[in-house]
């Protein structure tokens, strides 16, 4: 064994503050007992990423890390997208594999679970999130439709019409009929032109098809009252950190949704934290299967991401993806990232090959490893880890042999999933559909008001005397239709007669 080893680790590993333990050293493929590896609390808010190869461990590894944030009271948020990790609320079990795993730790095992709120966008039983179209502004909002930049412009337009007109904008019914009524009614035409000019028809029935379309993927389930507060993102529970899983499973193939939905979040959250400096870290967030964020994400998209990711550690909010390569993470984000727990990498092509490349290279030097050989032969339950430490230093690059999870490895039954729902009490606060007065119910009553005055300007024609008669058939009489009624029967009327005499048309 090596001392030097043992040594430098120890002293990288080593911290004042509290500290999150989540394995042992590895070296010369064998557990070192004496190397604890941990992070230090205080630099949750540094940013993170878990990768490796399906079916390497990641999840697990999300799964400790979480565990022991809520035992330190952090509460946390989960994006689930694979529907996999809502075990974690209850105690999980033991068995001869995870004994024969802390009997190399040299660490005790217990089952625990932790305190859980299922929340969800879509269909998925739990708290219902909602945001309104106010809150998700304008340009998020022209992102998740995929408009064009005229477009674009056009909605940031109606919104600054709302604004101005006292109409909020809760929800699609909302924006669908602001633009019914700026193109369809006459008084609302005439007020949108005089202050913002004309809209076209064609672009105005291209927004509405892709709204019509947006509700359609179920969309319209996130837009509406109550708004979600992010202070209910900031729970605990006997002193246990709430772990707060979002249920994703069913917008997989929906990413613009998911993303869009992600920066909205994390821009609420950046908005309603106070400053929190280094001092405490109030909030991690862990956006699993992350590639799914920037698939399609826009230029414009990925510099708000990037601006919100720099800014937010200063709220004392930590943000961690988990996903297969670091590759899938642009290259300014993954910048800046303290936290990378690598798993396994298959080098299986070319390309693979490369990215295996571009993920030792994130990684410190050491002398300890062939990190290149040893990223594609780590066993399941074993990943790379580097953090940095309470000064802001990265820590030597360790093997790592990961302990187990305390909480169940496994979903939840639909029964579980019933029963804990039903014991939220922010499931009262959240699910019951809020309908206020806003721009549909406004313009609606504005449009039967119009009607009505149409109704009452329009003259009443009673029948009161003989004159009166005579002059109606008097206008029946001389209208074009009548008369030409007149002229085809006098004219068939004469060839009938004609040919009752003889007398037949001359042919030329």
């Amino acid at each position: 064994m090596s001392d030097k080893f043992i040594k430098t680790l120890n002293e990288g590993y080593s911290y004042k503050g509290e500290k999150l333990v989540i394995g042992k050293a590895m070296y010369e493929n064998a557990v070192v007992p004496e190397v604890e590896v941990a992070i230090p609390l205080k630099t949750i808010n540094r940013h993170g990423l878990i990768a490796g190869a399906t079916g390497t461990g990641k999840t697990k590894s999300l799964q400790v890390l979480i565990e022991q944030l809520s035992s330190q009271g952090v509460p946390s948020l989960v994006m689930d997208i694979k529907g996999d990790f809502s075990g974690i609320a209850m105690p999980g079990s033991s068995n001869k594999h995870i004994e024969e795993r802390h009997e190399k730790l040299q660490m005790p095992f217990e089952s625990k679970g932790f305190p859980v709120e299922l929340l969800s966008i879509s269909d998925e039983k739990g708290i219902k999130l909602r945001s309104t179209l106010i809150e998700f502004g304008p340009v998020l909002f022209s992102k998740i439709l995929g408009l064009n930049e005229t477009q674009e412009s056009i909605v940031t337009v109606i919104f600054k019409y709302c604004e101005d007109k006292k109409l909020p904008l809760i929800d699609l019914e909302d924006l669908k009929q602001v633009l019914r009524y700026v193109s369809e009614d006459e008084q609302g035409k005439d007020e949108f032109t005089s202050n913002f000019g004309t809209i076209s028809s064609s672009s105005l029935g291209a927004i509405l098809r892709k709204i019509v379309a947006l509700e359609q993927q179920g969309g319209a389930k996130f837009f509406g009252e109550p708004s979600f507060d992010t202070d209910d993102l900031m729970k605990t529970k006997d002193g246990f950190g709430v772990v707060n899983i979002i249920r994703l499973t069913d917008i997989q193939n929906k990413p613009t949704l998911f993303s869009t939905f992600m920066l909205s979040l994390l821009s609420e959250v950046y908005q309603t934290m106070p400053e929190q400096g280094d001092a405490d870290v109030k909030l991690a967030i862990f956006i699993d299967e992350a590639h799914l964020i920037f698939k399609e994400a826009s230029k414009t998209l990925l510099e708000q991401l990037d601006t919100v990711i720099k800014l937010i550690r200063s709220k004392g909010v930590g943000i961690y993806f988990i996903t297969q390569v670091p590759g899938d993470i642009p290259e300014n984000i993954l910048s800046q990232l303290g936290l990378k727990i690598q798993h396994a990498l298959r080098g299986f092509t070319a390309k693979d090959k490369k990215q295996i490349d571009k993920a030792v290279e994130n990684y410190p030097v050491t002398e300890f490893y062939k990190t290149d050989e040893i990223i594609q032969s780590l066993g399941i339950g074993e990943a790379f880890v580097t953090c940095l430490n309470e000064k802001g230093i990265p820590t030597p690059l360790a093997r790592t042999y990961m302990r187990a999870p305390q909480s169940r490895m496994d979903i939840l039954s639909k029964e579980e999933i019933d029963e804990l729902v039903s014991k939220s009490h922010l499931v009262e606060k959240y699910n019951t559909d809020l309908n206020k007065e806003s721009a549909y119910e406004i313009l609606l009553e504005r449009l039967n008001q119009h009607q009505e005055q149409e109704e009452d300007s329009k003259p009443k024609t009673t029948r009161t005397s003989k004159n009166d008669e005579d002059s109606t058939f008097e206008q029946i009489m001389n209208s074009p239709f009548v008369r030409d009624i007149g002229r085809t029967a006098m004219r068939e009327g004469t060839r009938m007669l004609f040919g009752m005499l003889g007398i037949k048309k001359r042919r030329r």
